[in-house]
């Protein structure tokens, strides 16, 4: 078992809280992702739940145990973190199990537990290595070996990947997912890479200036964000944002250029969001919402975005298919999709 909850946690640095009374529950077994800007909390709130940083104020419980008051080695959880940490004078097996060691436990088990966890992560041929001598994605393998080979209750990642290169990042990624579905333990993982919140989460944690923005399901952040900051942060273009207002007839307007049917309680509408992928470049004029003129296209391979120039609506980015030709400078047509697109009040908060 490896549920985890947090009550009202609040973490202060002598007057400054970084951490603003956090209620959470991850279940046993769950995949959740704390991501957010940094300087947002999310590693100060991983630590804390390790037991390397004090909780201020609030209770942290696993499997319905209080462990707030309890230091990091009673606590039953193995830590990844960004620095592999490893013993530059030990070989891969040495490394894996040196934590087994200084705990006591015989040879033949530790190389046991060695043997299991070098299996799960295809470090076999490895085990007479030094570090020098492997990849930055083999020295991070080694060190979730490590953390494997303790059998924890759950297991914290603090940006394991950040000192990768994108290939490796996007192998590991797989490889951690693997790791997850395999074992089925309970895994926080902490990262400021959306791309690693969407791909490897059950649940992400939107974290802003300490406190919990939403939280939920990738697919739920992205197509039902609570507030204009998830909106913009969960995505990558980031979501198209519209100054606005509301006529009677319950029409979203920016400078009377654009008509959409609004949603929920028109008069507190006061920004338009819509995603790229959810508009579409018209033939011509008729049936666009607006009109503006090609500022940048740029072909990316599996996607192609353009940059169209629309006066008073700003600036708007566009997914459009790989197979299409734009010229800086030509005039176009846009066309949302009125049914994906997001309303959002002065407070930044959705209005559904």
């Amino acid at each position: 078992m490896g549920a985890i909850k947090l009550e009202n946690v609040e973490k202060w640095f002598g007057d400054v809280q970084v951490i603003r009374g956090i209620d959470l529950e991850i279940l046993d077994g769950e995949m959740v992702v704390f991501v957010g800007p940094s300087g947002c909390g999310k590693s100060t709130l991983l630590r804390m739940i390790a037991g390397l940083e004090d909780t201020s104020y609030g209770k942290i419980y696993l499997d319905d145990e209080d462990v707030t008051d309890r230091v990091p080695s009673e606590r039953a959880l193995s830590m990844v973190f960004q620095s592999y940490a490893l013993y530059p004078h030990m070989n891969v097996a040495e490394n894996v199990g040196f934590g087994l060691k200084t705990s006591g436990m015989a040879k033949p088990e530790i190389d046991e537990k060695v043997a299991a966890a070098s299996a799960i992560l295809e470090l076999d041929t490895y085990l007479d290595r030094r570090p020098k001598e492997l990849s930055g994605g083999q020295r991070q393998r080694v060190a979730i070996g490590r953390a494997i080979v303790r059998e924890p209750k759950g297991f914290l990642f603090d940006e394991p990947l950040s000192n990768l290169d994108a290939a490796l990042r996007v192998q590991m990624r797989f490889e951690i997912a693997k790791l997850h579905e395999n074992l089925k333990s309970t895994m926080v993982y902490v990262t400021h890479d959306q791309v690693e919140a969407m791909t490897l989460a059950d649940k992400i944690v939107v974290l802003n200036d300490g406190r919990i923005e939403q939280v939920g399901k990738p697919r739920e952040l992205y197509e039902q964000p609570d507030s204009l900051f998830v909106a913009q942060f969960i995505g990558s273009p980031k979501m198209n944002i519209i100054a606005g207002k509301t006529d009677a007839k319950g029409f979203a307007l920016n400078a009377g250029s654009l008509k959409i049917r609004a949603k929920g309680d028109h008069a507190a509408i006061v920004t338009v969001g819509v995603r790229p992928e959810h508009i579409t470049v018209t033939s011509g004029t008729k049936g666009a919402h607006c009109t503006g003129t090609v500022a940048l296209y740029e072909y990316l391979g599996s996607d192609s975005f353009i940059y169209v120039d629309c006066g008073d609506l700003g600036m708007l980015t566009v997914r459009v298919p790989d197979q299409t030709d734009f010229s800086t400078g030509q005039s176009v047509g846009l066309k949302f999709d009125e049914a994906r697109v997001h309303f959002f009040d002065q407070d930044g908060r959705a209005v559904r």
